[in-house]
């Protein structure tokens, strides 16, 4: 009896270890599968991800690059078509940026074009390439509209039209902005996509996103680059076009500087050699910054230039600017401007105002700065009727040691890192310190100042200055 127990339970055993033993077994096998399946898919995605990095390393174009994702997603994933829609900058509809040969559409098509694709695929791929995609329209719409991966078989009733029967959709997603939608496709003869192809496909549209993104870096990168290029030659012709020295005129004493906010400046100055006993100062200043204001000053420039070498009125010579400026400057644009006449055979210097800062003039006698505020309004905002009739003459006499200083707000309204204006009181303790070592002196010595006083603030508008001194 006891041989029949020991037997019953070695068996028993026996029975339980080969349960167990299968049960490993099956466990090991399954377990081996799916690595098997994991290395495939990491194999897929590797794939993917090797293609794209060999496109930027060869600097690829946006086309290549949306054509690059698509066929790649299509070989890897073994599938009948695919397609990539791109967000507009206002993210209102996603624009087709490659559909691959052959694709079946993944959005709804009207039925003539169906019908006429029945003889011809012109219109359905015409159709396709040029129709812009709104959200919650049809498999691409509603992607977006939901944020959503997702597996489509043809008994879906979002599954499109044109044989798609099975279908795999998902947003290119980077930092919480869907940046378009990609779109693989199966026909009739091809086999349905499974759990596996999602995967893959999820990590597909995670790199295609942020190779997308890194796309619109690198073309803003070269824009950028693009675009200081440009700025720098406009930099370069705009050094020309102000003047590099100031001229000898006897009697007196000329210097003048521009400090630009930016690449080119909004500010202008010039010298005007009217004849050989007369010589034109200006000073200007156009609303705004950069490439528009610098624009608007190289035309003021040429305008003046033909306006003042025969007219011995400084407000004429404004009269005449604005004449020619009002029609061609936008309504929200606008030129103050200073204009100054020295006369070597007489002892007045004559001086017109159109809306730009008061000049100071630092009197050697007194060391005292007094504003010249003749009347005038800024160039550009009227045609002329209100212009002409306050714009004047201003005459005033200049002794040996006299400084006049012509500057823009940009060094008045110059800020220091606490939001605090350099202002008018330091412009004038700054000439009064200065004016007595020369015209040179006062450029140099405000400039100076100006700097100083705004430390590591950034510059945030143009700084021109000229000095007269009567010597």
């Amino acid at each position: 009896m006891w041989t029949y127990i020991y037997f019953a339970l070695f068996f028993g055993t026996f029975v339980a270890l080969l349960v167990v033993l299968n049960a490993f077994t099956k466990k090991v096998s399954e377990l081996e599968r799916q690595r098997a399946e994991i290395e495939v898919e990491e194999d897929r995605v590797f794939d993917f991800l090797h293609g794209l990095g060999e496109a930027f390393s060869e600097g690829v174009r946006s086309s290549e690059l949306h054509r690059l994702i698509v066929e790649s997603a299509v070989r890897i994933l073994d599938a009948h078509g695919g397609v990539l829609y791109l967000a507009d900058k206002n993210d209102s509809t996603l624009s087709p940026a490659f559909i691959s040969k052959g694709c079946p559409p993944m959005v709804e098509v009207p039925r003539h074009i169906l019908e006429q694709s029945a003889v011809t695929s012109v219109a359905l791929e015409s159709y396709l390439r040029l129709h812009p995609v709104r959200r919650g329209e049809g498999i691409i719409g509603k992607c977006w509209e939901t944020g959503q991966v997702r597996v489509l078989e043809s008994s879906d009733d979002d599954a499109g039209t044109g044989g798609v029967t099975s279908a795999l959709v998902g947003p290119l997603i980077y930092r919480r902005k869907i940046l378009g939608v990609l779109g693989l496709a199966n026909g009739p003869m091809s086999t349905p996509f499974g759990v596996a192809d999602l995967k893959v496909f999820k990590a597909i549209t995670e790199q295609g996103a942020f190779a997308l993104y890194n796309e619109v870096v690198y073309l803003e990168a070269g824009e950028k680059k693009r675009m200081d290029h440009d700025l720098e030659i406009a930099r370069e012709i705009q050094g020309i076009l102000l003047p590099s020295s100031p001229p000898e005129f006897p009697g007196y004493e000329l210097s003048g500087v521009n400090i630009p906010a930016r690449q080119v400046s909004g500010d202008y100055f010039d010298y005007i050699r009217m004849d050989p006993t007369r010589l034109g100062v200006v000073i200007a200043d156009v609303s705004g910054k950069g490439v528009p204001a610098s624009l608007i000053m190289a035309m003021c420039r040429s305008v003046l230039r033909s306006e003042a070498t025969d007219r011995t009125s400084a407000s004429e010579v404004l009269r005449r600017v604005n004449e020619q400026l009002y029609p061609d400057i936008k309504e929200d644009m606008f030129i103050s401007m200073a204009y100054l006449i020295l006369d070597l055979d007489g002892r007045q210097t004559t001086l017109a105002r159109a809306g730009h800062d008061a000049p100071l003039l630092y009197r050697a006698a007194t060391k005292e700065v007094e504003k010249l505020t003749p009347k005038g309004m800024a160039l550009g905002i009227d045609s002329g009727e209100v212009f002409n009739r306050v714009c004047a003459d201003f005459s005033f006499t200049l002794e040996k040691g006299d400084c006049i200083l012509l500057y823009t707000d940009g060094a008045t309204e110059a800020l220091d890192q606490e939001g605090m204006e350099y202002g008018l009181p330091r412009l004038v303790q700054g000439l009064q310190a200065s004016a007595p070592h020369g015209a040179a002196s006062v450029v140099r010595f405000v400039a100076d100042e100006v700097k100083n006083f705004v430390g590591l603030h950034p510059q945030h508008d143009d700084i021109t200055l000229i000095a007269i001194a009567k010597t």
